[in-house]
């Protein structure tokens, strides 16, 4: 999709799933990331006083695609902030759920933490539930409202809209797998089971920033739709339509 810039500059980018944010997340420069994209694309934004060339006000993980909001000069990214560290920004992400839920709608509150096996690394968290590996647990809440009821490839899956509250690293994916519902394409969180598709279907779909400059209200098109998917992806039952979802999930 084609990056926007809005008037208080900040770059909203509508990215692909597997790439990194900058260029300390790998080994070498050859490696395509964000960073790299946007100095590339945008190369009039680049910040010759910053590391990493551009204000990264928050990140999305390698393996998920959809909105990424980078502010273009200082005060926007003081303002962005602000606006995630007060929990004012409302976020909503499509994802494929492997299993059809027993439920249309959930609130997930179970505290994240980091897992101890892998303490000096971002390659794993772990929740509440798993008491001895989890170390400096924090509340963690996540929405979910049931979208459509279906199969992909042959295989029961659930397609939900979510909604974290708070913005625990790994969040989306530990709630979803802790429920018995780990995403499709999660290779961490699947205890490395789930390797048939091509990436993990998480996706950042609509980002809602409150802020003095511009209110921004961004959404992306669906990367889920059965086209999209090319026919794979089979809806059976249709819970809840895209047009009234977020009113709903914002409801409870």
């Amino acid at each position: 999709m084609t990056p926007q810039v809005s008037e208080i500059k900040s770059h909203v980018k509508f990215g692909p799933s597997g790439s990194y944010v900058n260029l300390t997340q790998v080994d070498t420069t050859d490696n395509k990331t964000v960073q790299t994209i946007m100095r590339k694309q945008f190369p009039e934004y680049v910040q010759d006083n910053l590391t990493h060339d551009f204000y990264f006000a928050h990140r999305l993980d390698f393996a998920t695609s959809g909105i990424l909001c980078i502010p273009l000069n200082k005060n926007a990214c003081k303002e962005v902030c602000q606006v995630f560290e007060e929990q004012r920004a409302r976020k909503y992400y499509l994802a494929l759920l492997r299993g059809h839920t027993d439920f249309d709608d959930e609130v997930i509150d179970i505290a994240i933490g980091e897992d101890i096996r892998f303490k000096d690394t971002s390659k794993k968290m772990c929740t509440i539930l798993e008491d001895e590996l989890c170390q400096n647990p924090r509340r963690s809440i996540t929405k979910v409202l049931v979208l459509d009821r279906g199969y992909y490839n042959g295989k029961p899956v659930t397609k939900v809209l979510l909604r974290p509250i708070t913005g625990r690293r790994h969040q989306l994916r530990l709630h979803c797998s802790q429920i018995g519902h780990v995403i499709v394409g999660d290779y961490t969180y699947s205890l490395k089971i789930d390797t048939s598709p091509p990436r993990m279907f998480l996706h950042a779909f609509r980002l809602v920033l409150p802020n003095s400059f511009e209110n921004i209200d961004i959404q992306t098109d669906d990367p889920f739709t059965e086209k999209a998917l090319k026919y794979k992806w089979k809806v059976v039952e249709q819970v809840n339509a895209i047009g009234t979802a977020f009113d709903l999930i914002d409801s409870f």
